[in-house]
């Protein structure tokens, strides 16, 4: 797969991602927030007075594994150096802070899994 393709997929499941957000009543406050180079947040929503940080991991199939799969350890690690950023530099205040998943297989007929509390905070 081209590295354009794999962009292009990030995109569109992101976009996924967000309309299933927002069908659930979050309220969508950043997408693709860069605290540095190597570390970023897909999405960052509200729902409720909990403000979710949201990586999101896209696939056409399963032949290379789940896309929660891809969701390692030392991705989590860069995801909660963005985090801490981002609450530094957060003007509101939230009650609390959440870290999310979600995967998306397939794209013209998305499964859609939505995993809560990977991190709290």
């Amino acid at each position: 797969m081209s590295a354009k393709f794999n962009t292009e997929k990030g995109r569109q499941g992101e976009k996924l991602a967000c309309e299933y957000l927002e069908k659930l009543g979050y309220r969508i406050i950043e997408k693709n927030w860069h605290y540095s180079k190597n570390a970023e947040i897909d999405i960052i929503a509200e729902d409720c007075n909990t403000i979710v940080f949201i990586e999101v991991k896209t696939r056409t199939n399963l032949n290379y594994g789940h896309p929660f799969e891809a969701i390692t350890q030392s991705k989590i690690r860069k995801i909660y150096t963005a985090i801490s950023g981002y609450l530094s530099k957060c003007e509101k205040k939230y009650k609390a802070f959440r870290f999310d998943g979600i995967a998306i297989v397939g794209l013209n007929n998305p499964k859609i899994e939505h995993l809560k509390n990977l991190g709290q905070y």
